[in-house]
């Protein structure tokens, strides 16, 4: 990288990137890393305020000239546990439907699988990003269900619910394909340099200090030690290979064929042909 410059580089203020900027201000230096809510980054990334950051997978569909930095993600093959839909009804009973507001690629998800499993498509409120999971929006009859990602889905909300369904494991059993929910992308334009090696090699050494951050981080979110570890190593997966690639570009047909996501789009996956 060139050392008079420094990227602008937003990450995702949750307990799945631990990992991944694991001593990454030191892997690479002329970082200027920020945190905050994935929709925000995503927001930013397209104003400009930021060169790189770790977006919603579905905000790469919006501009054909972002381009992915490295083969880093954050998806699951599998139950990813932090990303959870909680209902007072039946799925196919679903008419209102809250989205938490941190959410865009898991709010997509969520209205893919309710539109191809059920032929449902719910009228979509807002939960803020404040909002109590206790609060009466939650309360039956207000809404039939909820959508709750990151550290507040991992632990349930009060109250009993007919269906609960984690995201990852539902998507697992209907397409057979890991899913991504986010990748490091890029700006047009913008110089990397080596940020791609720097960005693996901080995923690496923060998978092989899983137990470190997972001490650090475990009580924050009222988890035990083995608890985080087994998050961070059994739901989650941070490298995007062959599969996920099938993964994210038939994520990418379904949004689009909602409406969810612009017609067109070219990934360049071209290993990737999926039919359903």
């Amino acid at each position: 990288m060139n050392k008079a410059t420094k990227i602008r580089l937003g990450a995702v203020n949750y307990l799945n990137t631990r990992p991944l900027v694991y001593g990454l201000e030191r892997r690479a230096p002329n970082i200027d890393l920020v945190f905050d809510l994935p929709s925000r980054l995503a927001d930013g990334l397209a104003a400009g305020v930021f060169d790189v950051a770790l977006i919603p997978s579905i905000e790469l569909f919006q501009d054909p000239s972002y381009r992915t930095v490295s083969n880093v993600c954050i998806g699951c093959r599998g139950p990813v546990l932090s990303v959870k839909l909680f209902s007072h009804v039946a799925v196919d009973k679903i008419r209102t439907l809250y989205l938490d507001e941190g959410s865009r690629t898991s709010a997509a998800l969520v209205q893919i699988l309710l539109a191809e499993r059920f032929g449902v498509r719910p009228l979509l409120r807002t939960l803020p990003i404040n909002a109590s999971v206790d609060s009466s929006l939650l309360a039956p009859g207000e809404s039939d269900a909820v959508l709750l990602i990151g550290d507040r889905a991992i632990h349930s909300p009060p109250g009993r619910f007919a269906v609960v369904w984690d995201l990852g494991d539902e998507w697992l059993q209907w397409s057979g394909l890991p899913f991504v929910f986010a990748m490091w992308t890029a700006r047009a334009g913008v110089e990397l340099g080596d940020l791609d090696v720097a960005l693996e090699q901080s995923r690496d050494d923060g998978l092989a200090h899983v137990d470190e951050i997972a001490h650090a981080e475990a009580a924050k979110l009222g988890l035990t030690m083995p608890q985080c570890r087994s998050y961070l190593l059994d739901n989650l997966n941070f490298e995007f290979g062959p599969r996920e690639r099938r993964g994210l570009s038939l994520f990418y047909q379904k949004a689009a064929s909602l409406g969810l996501a612009p017609l067109g789009v070219d990934l360049g996956y071209e290993d990737c042909e999926v039919a359903r």
